[in-house]
């Protein structure tokens, strides 16, 4: 939960680099957030007949720019721009990769300073 909420204190923070960690347990968090709003939903019967679930549509719209900002950050910890999120391959692909060791052009390793604190 403490690296959902780290991407959600730095909301609109495209700068530095995010670990491969804080990226998907920030997506883990956001899809058990929205099964769970979804089946809130099914149990009060909203939005049965359009399909769509509402709080969950209300809450990706939330996170959405969070969400971009650690996809960005991530990029930067393999060492490439954020714009490569637009790549649906290549960047799942960095997303799964390990970071750059050591510094890079956007900054310090997240892992190093990890060990440091």
């Amino acid at each position: 939960m403490s690296w959902y909420l780290k991407a959600l204190k730095n909301y609109a923070g495209f700068e530095g680099r995010s670990r491969r960690k804080e990226y998907w347990m920030f997506f883990l968090f956001n899809m058990i957030i929205a099964m769970v709003l979804g089946f809130i939903e099914g149990v009060l019967g909203i939005a049965q007949d359009s399909g769509t679930s509402i709080f969950g549509s209300i809450y990706q719209l939330a996170v959405l720019i969070p969400s971009i900002a650690v996809g960005v950050r991530r990029m930067h910890d393999t060492d490439h721009s954020g714009w490569w999120l637009l790549v649906p391959i290549v960047s799942f692909v960095f997303l799964v990769t390990d970071g750059t060791k050591g510094d890079n052009q956007y900054g310090s390793n997240p892992k190093a300073d990890a060990l440091v604190v």
